[in-house]
């Protein structure tokens, strides 16, 4: 499985994570009243959830597949921005 698959199984993953997130805001929401405590357990969930993100580098270079500069973007890079490595295909560093 090359670099970009598994980064992007990890956006498909987050974005999953955040749908659940929010249905548990608003499940809690909706039994309990306004609650800042469920919000704080789905924003520290989901960055927890998003820390395998850093994991995800171009093999050549180590530049993060998911930031464009300063700018970090929910879908990853299928051409390094800063080498130019092809990164849909199988790496030759294996």
């Amino acid at each position: 499985m090359t670099i970009y698959e598994q980064a992007r199984r990890h956006a498909y993953m987050m974005a999953g994570a955040l749908v659940l997130s929010i249905v548990f805001v608003l499940t809690v929401e909706r039994i309990q009243g306004h609650s800042t405590i469920a919000f704080a357990i789905a924003i520290v969930g989901l960055v927890l959830a998003n820390a395998r993100m850093l994991k995800f580098n171009c093999p050549t270079c180590g530049k993060n597949l998911f930031f464009r500069g300063p700018l970090v973007v929910p879908w990853p890079n299928r051409t390094c921005g800063k080498c130019g490595t092809e990164l849909t295909k199988p790496s030759q560093n294996r």
